[in-house]
């Protein structure tokens, strides 16, 4: 009876020696958490070069949509401007008129 416990007693402790964890798994999770470390700073990176982009591409539609808005706020303006000088030679030419017509019968 001794000889089983004894067998037994061996048998445990060269299981639990060889159910230790190896050495090298301590480098190699360390490997694992470093790789994943730079994957999630390469999305990071990533993610941050997107917004910009974005943020550039809404600036200039941004700047396209001021400068379409001057264009036809000039286009507006001059058009306003050629109708008021229309008007006033219209008028200048009426007053020119209405004078010669006036002086025409005083002769």
């Amino acid at each position: 009876m001794k000889k089983v416990i004894a067998t037994l007693i061996a048998g445990l402790f060269a299981t639990a020696a060889f159910a230790q964890t190896p050495a090298a798994s301590v480098p190699a999770k360390a490997e694992a958490t470093h790789t994943k470390a730079v994957v999630k700073a390469d999305a990071k990176e990533a993610h941050a070069v997107v917004k910009a982009d974005a943020k550039e591409a809404k600036a200039v539609v941004a700047a396209k949509t001021d400068v379409a808005s001057a264009k036809t706020e000039a286009t507006a303006t001059k058009t306003k401007a050629h109708h008021a000088a229309k008007k006033a030679k219209a008028k200048a030419d009426a007053k020119l008129a209405s004078a010669t017509a006036e002086a025409a019968p005083a002769k």
